[in-house]
């Protein structure tokens, strides 16, 4: 990424599992052997992490905009209102006014009783075959209410956002899973890096909670069947897998001069990002693109001790390979202090990576990392020799397709607004 300006994290809006807002994340995370929340009957045999009861009318206030709003929608929507009130922009119309969006968006729900209708009457429409076609229109035309079909568009988080928060700056969405996160949060921070905006708010959201996207996932072989585990006993299991976790996540990502005029205080700078696709047709090539982007990420990072939050997804090789690229580090005389922030949120998809960059920026902001995650192992060891936390690598490769990497840094006292 080109140097430039400086991309500050000023606001971060988060709900998941564990809690509802920042200072929860953080007092949860720092808890020693804390547990995670894990959901494993009602997706049986399938474990998710479920959303925290959350008032959503704090931040959506008509029931008119609410009831149009798929679940996913509503997550984000409400964790971009923490985001821009932590911030202290929420209500500034001469911000707001200012302010882009960046959101990451993966595909609206289904309509679970419908489609087992449909289903069902496939072995009566069978019977006539020129029927099927005319029968199964004429069931979605009837089945299905004319609002799902809007209220799941993946454009509408933006849209939703720009309506509720009365966010009037440009929009993107980006669609593409783990990697549509990595690049919302690399579109902000080369934007502002290059004076092209001053102030953008990025992030993205999931409703694990759903038998159509587990199903999904199922059938792409990508699911842990399995009771809970940690992210790296999965692998070690040999069929590894994810676990999927509702998450609702935004960050306001500002040009450090822009925070310093209006006296905004920083948790974190994101110093760069990376990104990369490898082809994954032949073993060690995740590995490979890894060590690229690092190659990229840590010209002037001094060497020694390193922080890393990793977002493995707990797919087998995936995972495993992310894993020997940080086995590797020590090659360069780095030593790599591990945290995989899947175990306790489980695995966000379009969220993930900026679930990472949060909670890289909350460790930041508090001088000090978090405890492991998973003690069963060496994998994550003690965080003593870390010392006074400076940065934190946070890594995102998809369980599919996709690696990020970012390096996001403490703002050396006297600076922080």
């Amino acid at each position: 990424m080109a140097s430039g300006r400086e991309a500050w994290i000023t606001g971060i809006g988060l709900v998941s599992s564990l809690g509802d807002g920042a200072v929860d994340h953080g007092l949860s995370l720092r808890r020693v052997g804390g547990n995670p929340v894990v959901e494993c009957e009602s997706f049986s045999p399938n474990c998710v992490h479920p959303l925290v009861a959350f008032d959503v009318a704090s931040q959506i206030h008509s029931k008119n905009d609410l009831r149009q709003m798929g679940r996913w929608q509503q997550i984000g929507v409400y964790a971009a209102g923490l985001a821009l009130a932590d911030a202290d922009v929420a209500g500034r119309k001469e911000l707001l006014d200012r302010i882009d969006i960046v959101a990451a968006a993966g595909n609206g729900e289904r309509d679970p009783e419908l489609d087992m209708r449909i289903l069902e009457n496939r072995r009566i429409w069978d019977a006539e075959e020129d029927a099927i076609g005319p029968a199964i229109n004429d069931a979605l035309q009837t089945g299905l209410r004319p609002t799902l079909y809007l209220g799941e568009l993946s454009n509408l988080l933006a849209g939703n956002i720009q309506i509720v928060h009365k966010v009037t700056g440009s929009s993107r969405t980006l669609k593409g899973e783990e990697m549509a996160g990595v690049s919302a949060v690399e579109n902000a921070v080369r934007r502002i890096a290059a004076g092209q905006a001053d102030i953008v708010l990025a992030g993205g959201a999931l409703n694990a909670e759903r038998q159509d996207l587990l199903l999904g996932y199922e059938l792409g072989c990508n699911l842990w069947a399995h009771p809970y585990q940690p992210v790296w006993q999965r692998m070690e299991a040999g069929s590894g897998g994810v676990i999927p976790g509702s998450v609702g996540v935004f960050l306001v990502i500002e040009a450090r001069e822009h925070a310093l005029a209006r006296g905004a205080r920083g948790y974190a700078v994101v110093q760069s990002v990376a990104s990369g696709r490898a082809r994954r047709s032949q073993p060690g090539e995740i590995r490979d693109s890894l060590e690229s982007l690092f190659d990229t990420l840590s010209q002037g990072l001094a060497t020694g001790p390193l922080a890393v939050l990793s977002g493995a997804s707990g797919v087998a090789r995936a995972t495993a390979e992310e894993l020997a690229f940080l086995d590797s580090l020590d090659e360069r005389h780095f030593a790599p202090v591990i945290r995989a922030y899947g175990s306790r949120l489980g695995h966000a998809v379009e969220a993930h990576f900026p679930l990472g960059i949060a909670l890289a920026a909350l460790a930041l902001s508090q001088g000090r990392f978090f405890p492991p995650f998973d003690d069963a192992g060496d994998i994550e060891v003690e965080s003593g020799e870390v010392g006074p936390l400076e940065r934190v690598m946070v890594t995102g490769v998809g369980h599919w397709r996709g690696e990020g990497i970012a390096a996001v840094e403490r703002i050396p006292a006297g600076r922080v607004g």
